[in-house]
């Protein structure tokens, strides 16, 4: 996509590059334009940005996949990339590949906040709300604060005390010469506070589950296991950060006549061996409705025609896939008279060994072999 740099070019690695190799350079960089040794500059935070989302990506083996296989698009517009809203949410996921180096990482001198959890749904789709996009609904759990303690987890009329051990900051200081490390606080868990009486209707959490009703624009072009983010539906966060995403599952139903294969779309049509010996105007269905395709005379079984347009949209790129017609000949298995008139003097004129009518089993068999014998002999 335009205006991303190569995700290998920005930790200055090769593409062959191991997860040890990425991973130290991703170190190297993060420390270089770590926030707190570059307070007020704007481009380094770029950069730290630019660093923490390339290593998202290639520290994952998937993602690395699809960013290989389509690059940037392959990991964007809910394929899987990075969706780091701000400062925080890297120190969040990555703090502690680098230590929380220089005295706080993103926590500013003190309680670091973190954002919420994610959560997931599924939304279902037939073939068509897929091909032309729609808004649905959907219903997901999520936890909301708890009314009796107003979220804070303390029984009703008491406050959660600060923490005795980090002094309500939620993080401890370490020094190792002139390096100082910042850790989760061990006794608060980076709450910064304790609950000594907890709340009965939330059992001391602060949270309780909610079910949770959202309208959701589906793009057109999906497909199964795409997934669609809802930004800041998701968890909430345990000390005041954002709330956490919910990423929303296709599942695309399959139609009774059409196989989606990508962007193209394969039917399958019956037609006679009239049809494929002489041609003709057949009526084939599309999503928008009735086409009439002209089948070629000697059309032969499973032969192919392509309905360029008629497929599905790609949800990141511009273009339509095409429609795949796949004809088949259809053996009638019952025959009125005057069809089997006409077929049996087309068997004659093909010199075509059929099989006699109104006789037993033995009769047919006799003369099949008899048939066989004179063919041989000729």
């Amino acid at each position: 996509m335009a205006g991303k740099r190569c995700y290998y070019e920005v930790l200055e690695v090769e593409r062959t590059a191991g997860d040890s190799t990425i991973s130290t350079a991703y170190r190297k960089l993060a420390i270089k334009y770590h926030p707190d040794k570059n307070p007020g500059d704007d481009e380094a935070i770029g950069l730290f940005k630019e660093a923490a989302e390339a290593f998202e990506v290639l520290s994952d083996s998937q993602k690395r996949q699809r960013y290989d296989q389509y690059g940037h698009a392959g990991v964007d517009s809910g394929g899987g990339g990075a969706h780091f809203s701000d400062i925080e949410d890297i120190f969040d996921a990555f703090g502690g590949i680098f230590g929380d180096l220089f005295g706080g990482g993103g926590s500013r001198g003190g309680r670091r906040v973190r954002r919420g959890g994610d959560v997931q749904c599924e939304v279902h789709l037939d073939l068509l709300e897929a091909a032309r996009g729609v808004k649905k609904e959907v219903i997901f759990q999520r936890h909301e604060a708890c009314d009796d303690c107003d979220g804070t987890g303390a029984k009703p009329g008491t406050k959660p005390a600060p923490c005795d051990y980090c002094g309500g900051h939620g993080q401890v200081l370490r020094s190792s010469g002139i390096i100082r490390v910042q850790t989760t606080c061990p006794s608060c868990h980076g709450n910064g506070t304790m609950i000594k009486d907890g709340c009965s209707g939330c059992r001391g959490s602060g949270y309780v589950a909610n079910e949770v009703s959202r309208k959701v624009d589906i793009p057109a072009g999906v497909d199964t296991q795409m997934r669609i983010r809802l930004t800041g539906e998701g968890e909430p966060s345990p000390n005041g950060g954002p709330r956490g995403d919910c990423y929303c599952f296709v599942q695309v139903e399959e139609h009774p006549l059409f196989q989606r294969d990508g962007q193209h779309l394969i039917c399958r049509v019956p037609i006679t061996y009239s049809q494929a010996a002489l041609g003709a105007a057949i009526e084939v269905p599309t999503l928008e409705g009735r086409e009439t395709l002209d089948v070629d005379a000697g059309t032969q079984p499973g032969q192919v025609y392509t309905m360029r347009g008629q497929g599905m949209p790609d949800p990141r790129h511009r273009g339509v896939g095409d429609l795949l017609v796949q004809v088949n000949i259809e053996v009638p298995k019952e025959l009125d008279a005057k069809e089997e008139e006409l077929l049996r003097s087309l068997a004659d004129v093909e010199h075509a060994n059929v099989t006699p009518e109104r006789k037993n089993f033995f009769e047919k068999l006799y003369e099949y072999f008899t048939a066989q014998d004179e063919q041989a002999a000729s």
